[in-house]
């Protein structure tokens, strides 16, 4: 059997995986690190989570230990949200520890100053997002030049959410001599581009199939109506145990599916694209350390969320993509670890459950309503007693006599009907 010490040379790096209980690779650890290690350009292709994170991460730590440490950045990370570039430089602090080499975040919605403070002390490692850091290039606030080895985490979401010009300019900008590292959960067409012009020779692993979600994620169906989504998944609360990452479509969707679930008394907090940098990490932490049992989600921020032990992810909304539902279920079942993926559709979506089955080359267990499940109540708007013709109105909304003379008249505007207007 592998272990870490059969691909680390660095004693340090050894004490630390030790000290977190990393003893045995993961496929793609163990398929992917051995050639980073040798200076390789690398393709690594795996499930949403296998543990990629440490298989960059580690060859980084022992080439970049290799030679003299430079204070200007020598690695780059480029992921494609906030969130997920921090969890990056958490698990990379944890292994560098000892090292003397340090990180530096470059993200949007935090303090720009921390940042380029934290570089210009000599920060070895940059783990960005696109934008934020094609702006400070762009300003010339930071420099790429000592830049030699170069990670693509998740390329394929950052290409679909369409960094690739950024992604390009920002490679331009690097060493021409770097090594590059591309890690994705899916490979499509416009990632080929980008290999081909920016790599050399890449060794190309894939591990597993990266078209649908691991073998140890049970997928459960149930056709349910729109209202009543909320009682069913109140009762999959109440009866499974563990926490739940649930998928709303939209932001505002998502806002007011957390604040429904909280108001049935489960912890529960929302990560969306209108909310604070702040709030989106306090949300993430809650849910990490367990305060919230329950994090309510769009696609967009939820690429960030990688948290082990995440026993359930139930898709109260259909994604919009086969790829986004293969990235969703992944949230769970991480590691080798089994989970639990629910996908709620009304029969009118049977259609697009179809075509998911189809694409993903999958069949998604359909289960039976559970019998007393709620309907959920619908807001009763306020009636409004609408004046009519002859009748009058004031403006001034302040109780009037009975007998008091109207201050203006209502008229009602002739309608005219099939002129299409």
């Amino acid at each position: 059997m592998i272990t870490f010490s059969d691909l680390v040379t660095s004693p340090v790096l050894r004490n630390n995986l030790a000290r977190h209980s990393f003893k045995t690779p993961t496929p793609v650890q163990e398929q992917a690190i051995p050639p980073a290690m040798l200076g390789h350009d690398l393709v690594a292709t795996a499930q949403t989570g296998t543990g990629k994170t440490l298989a960059f991460a580690l060859p980084v730590l022992e080439l970049l230990g290799q030679k003299p440490l430079s204070t200007k950045p020598q690695a780059l990370i480029l992921s494609p949200t906030r969130e997920l570039a921090i969890q990056i430089d958490e698990a990379f602090q944890r292994v560098a520890l000892g090292t003397g080499i340090r990180s530096a975040v470059v993200v949007g919605g935090m303090s720009e100053a921390r940042q380029l403070q934290t570089i210009r002390k000599g920060a070895q490692v940059l783990i960005a997002t696109p934008g934020r850091l094609q702006d400070f290039l762009d300003r010339r606030l930071v420099t790429l030049e000592a830049v030699r080895i170069v990670v693509l985490d998740e390329a394929d979401r950052m290409l679909d959410m369409g960094f690739q010009p950024a992604v390009e300019a920002i490679l331009r900008k690097t060493a021409p001599e770097r090594q590059t590292l591309f890690f994705s959960a899916t490979f499509e067409g416009g990632a080929e581009r980008l290999i081909s012009k920016y790599m050399k020779n890449p060794v190309r692993i894939t591990v597993g199939s990266t078209t649908r979600p691991a073998d140890k994620i049970e997928m459960v169906l149930y056709e349910v109506d729109t209202d009543r989504k909320l009682g069913l998944l109140k009762g999959l609360l109440e009866a499974e145990e563990g926490s739940f990452l649930v998928f709303a479509r939209t932001k505002h969707g998502c806002e007011r599916l957390a604040k429904k679930i909280s108001a049935h008394g489960f912890k529960a907090t929302a990560i969306h694209g209108d909310r604070s940098q702040n709030q989106r990490n306090m949300a993430l932490k809650g849910f990490q350390e367990g305060f919230y049992r329950v994090l309510v989600a769009t696609d967009v921020a939820a690429r960030g969320i990688h948290v082990d032990g995440i026993a359930h992810v139930v898709n109260f909304d259909l994604p919009q993509a086969a790829d986004d539902f293969i990235h969703r279920v992944g949230r769970t079942g991480r590691a080798g670890a089994e989970g639990v993926a629910t996908t709620f559709a009304t029969s009118a979506e049977r259609g697009d459950i179809r075509n998911i089955e189809r694409i993903l080359k999958l069949k998604l267990t359909k289960k039976e309503l559970p019998a007393g499940i709620e309907r959920e109540a619908k807001n009763v708007a306020p009636v409004i007693e609408m004046p009519r013709h002859g009748d009058s109105y004031s403006k001034n909304f302040s109780s009037r006599p009975a007998n008091a003379r109207p201050t203006q008249s209502f008229k009602p505007k002739k309608r005219r009907f099939g002129t299409g207007r």
